[in-house]
């Protein structure tokens, strides 16, 4: 075995086997505390459900990442110590949000404060978008005004961790989209990039081992929930693919089924008068539960299926407008799912009413 493929062994490995235990204390620590999900919430579990699970998920992958520093790879970027401080501190104060608002429930401006602050610990410590691609010509966009850059990265980090969080709506959505995507990540990293970034694929890698080992709890039927610590895992991936050499592109397509959704709905509770930021069982998750011709064990599968091949997508080919057309022809894709899910649920409301 070579040295950078014992690294990857040695680095998932530790981040799996620290999450499978670390979740059990996780499971008596929510029900010492009561830091539980109640029956019948707007997830409608039928018992309670502890909520801590996320940070054993977080604690794994803090591991994983420290345990990757010591490691005798080959390190190409100069500033990578910097932007590691950024991401530990940056999902240390996110995972403690994430506490607070599983105890007190935060109000969503508190929400966008505290995910805004951690944005900014991950700017300050040079984890931030400087380019694109451009999908045209394949060649890199010239760097932007410093302002440009901050709230661009900004919005593209708030914009991760809503949208995973939104994901933790049904058993095993979030943690297997985020080990698939995760995992992307590694590969970009690991075997596309010329030369190869080893130290950095391992930051990823250790989001997916520990992602995995949650994932193992928490598939349906969920034994543990990730909780306010969905923010994490969206801050995570989101630096991620920042410190990857911005590869926002790879995350699009694997996150473009959950980002499309977040966005649709968005849009249809302001269309309908409602608060944009509350939460509802409108998002296309629970409206497939609630058609009841798909279990979540079967959403789950579905979601990741959809994130899979569109990830896959990334890795065989290297053409930034292929990618752009493929991500245009996901979104219509996607829009039309919506529009015949939406209209199903009319046509079995208006069946529910009349009978």
């Amino acid at each position: 075995m070579t040295r950078d493929a014992l690294a990857f062994a040695l680095v998932f490995n530790v981040a799996l086997a620290s999450a499978l235990a670390l979740i059990p204390l996780a499971r008596l620590l929510s029900f010492r505390f009561r830091i539980i999900s109640l029956p019948g919430g707007r997830r409608q579990e039928p018992v309670a459900m502890p909520k801590l699970g996320g940070l054993a998920l977080f604690a794994a992958f803090i591991i994983g990442v420290l345990l990757a520093q010591l490691l005798p790879v080959e390190r190409g970027d100069p500033n990578e110590i910097v932007r590691v401080t950024g991401l530990l501190l940056g999902s240390s104060l996110i995972a403690l949000f994430g506490v607070i608002d599983d105890i007190w429930t935060m109000s969503w401006p508190q929400s966008f404060l505290a995910q805004t602050a951690t944005a900014a610990i991950a700017i300050f410590f040079q984890i931030f978008i400087e380019f694109f691609n451009n999908p045209l010509t394949g060649a890199q966009t010239d760097p932007w005004p410093p302002v440009v850059t901050v709230a661009l990265t900004m919005f593209w980090l708030v914009l991760m961790m809503n949208t995973v969080n939104l994901l933790d709506g049904s058993d095993g959505l979030a943690a297997g989209v985020a080990v698939i995507a995760s995992a992307i990540l590694f590969l970009n990293s690991a075997a596309r990039q010329a030369p190869p970034q080893t130290s950095v694929s391992l930051l990823p890698l250790a989001l997916c081992g520990a992602s995995l080992g949650f994932l193992l709890h928490n598939f349906y039927p969920a034994r543990v929930y990730l909780g306010g610590s969905a923010w994490f895992l969206g801050f995570a991936l989101g630096a991620l693919s920042i410190i990857g050499g911005a590869k926002m592109a790879t995350i699009l397509l694997v996150m473009g089924l959950p980002l499309m959704d977040l966005g649709w709905q968005m849009v249809n509770r302001l269309v309908h008068g409602h608060n944009p930021f509350r939460g509802d069982r409108g998002h296309l998750h629970f409206r497939l539960q609630d058609s009841g011709m798909f279990t979540p064990r079967q959403i789950a599968l579905g979601y990741y299926a959809i994130c899979a091949v569109f990830g896959f997508l990334t890795l065989v080919t290297s053409s930034q407008l292929f990618k752009f057309i493929a991500f245009a022809i996901m979104l219509v894709c996607i829009a039309i799912g919506f529009v015949i899910v939406g209209r199903f649920s009319v046509l079995r409301d208006d069946y529910d009413s009349s009978s």
